[in-house]
């Protein structure tokens, strides 16, 4: 299927407005942006200057400038980032009318950033190789599989896959945490790094049967016939983590009016469907019509845990700190 690319329709503004610019902070990478920014820039003028890198650099940068910072607005790839972010006190807070028509699953209790997407932690599976009903209710469960010794990948330096770690401490404790951790070491899985997209590229070659991943992975791959199926865990389990991206506008901000704008057209229907089409991300807005492929988003929220997002920074370190004292980091 080719996607095209939905035109933004933002309401002119004045020309006093189309004079501004903005600094916009992306842990997201440029793919997801650069045609989001080249329609908010044709339809309102503002200039939007993009400065990319991971959230961990990022959110370094943004500690190390403090009051400096040119960055007008964040827009974070992670749950972990926004809410260290959040916690350091740099976000101004929003109004509920910026997030009036936006999901309230996965809104911060902080109100001061917007989700703008969400993506769920899964199991990957090859079905010619293993049935979904062989596979664990829990994930907790999962390192209880020793017939898939070898057979199994993660991606343990993925943001998303600490955060899943973080959320997996602020559920279960740091004691659980580490048992999971050393009775997946011992089923000898293989590290994919970041790189989730090699990870199942692996898995369609044959070299391992499951994987932990992001729902979206699967759906990419699945375009391209990969035998790769989704697996979800019970409802509520942390290995269905829900985690979404946000944005927000930093104190620094020396262009409010501009920066709000850029974060209605975020959560405008025409970046959200360009979202879903390009990377089969969850909307956080209704009335997107998403491929038959994917589970509905009401479904699968109900099989995500909740987890205070405020939770997750400061778990981080710890899920690191585990990983590094188990040899994997």
């Amino acid at each position: 299927m080719k996607f095209i690319v939905p035109v933004l329709t933002l309401s002119l503004v004045s020309s006093a407005l189309a004079q501004q610019s903005l600094t916009v902070y992306s842990g997201r990478a440029k793919t997801f942006v650069n045609p989001i920014v080249q329609q908010f820039e044709r339809q309102t003028g503002i200039k939007v200057n993009v400065r990319y890198g991971t959230d961990a650099q990022l959110v370094a940068a943004l500690q190390e400038e403090g009051n400096r910072s040119p960055a007008d607005v964040y827009w974070g790839n992670s749950l972990g980032a926004l809410g260290e972010l959040s916690q350091a006190k740099l976000f101004s807070p929003l109004s509920k009318s910026i997030s009036r028509n936006v999901s309230d699953d996965y809104l911060p209790t902080s109100s001061d950033w917007l989700p703008t997407t969400v993506r769920f932690r899964v199991l990957a599976y090859n079905p010619d190789k293993i049935k979904a009903a062989d596979l664990p209710e829990s994930i907790l469960d999962l390192p209880k599989m020793t017939a898939l010794k070898g057979r199994i990948g993660w991606t343990v330096s993925y943001p998303s896959f600490q955060d899943f770690l973080a959320g997996m401490i602020a559920m279960h404790g740091e004691a659980t945490t580490k048992g999971w951790i050393e009775g997946m070491k011992a089923l000898q899985p293989k590290d994919y790094k970041t790189s989730n997209v090699g990870m199942l590229e692996a898995m369609r070659a044959g070299d391992i049967d499951v994987a932990l991943t992001n729902h979206y992975y699967i759906q990419r791959v699945n375009r391209l016939n990969y035998p790769v199926d989704t697996y979800f865990f019970k409802a509520g389990d942390i290995g269905n983590l829900g985690n979404a991206t946000g944005a927000a506008i930093l104190k620094t901000s020396k262009n409010r009016t501009a920066a709000l704008r850029f974060l209605q057209a975020l959560s405008g229907k025409d970046a959200q469907t360009f979202f879903l089409s390009v990377n089969f991300e969850y909307p956080v807005v209704g009335n997107i019509i998403q491929p038959s492929t994917m589970l509905p988003y009401n479904d699968v929220v109900k099989r995500s845990p909740r987890v205070d997002p405020a939770a997750l920074p400061k778990n981080i370190e710890k899920a690191q700190k585990l990983l590094r004292d188990a040899g994997l980091l």
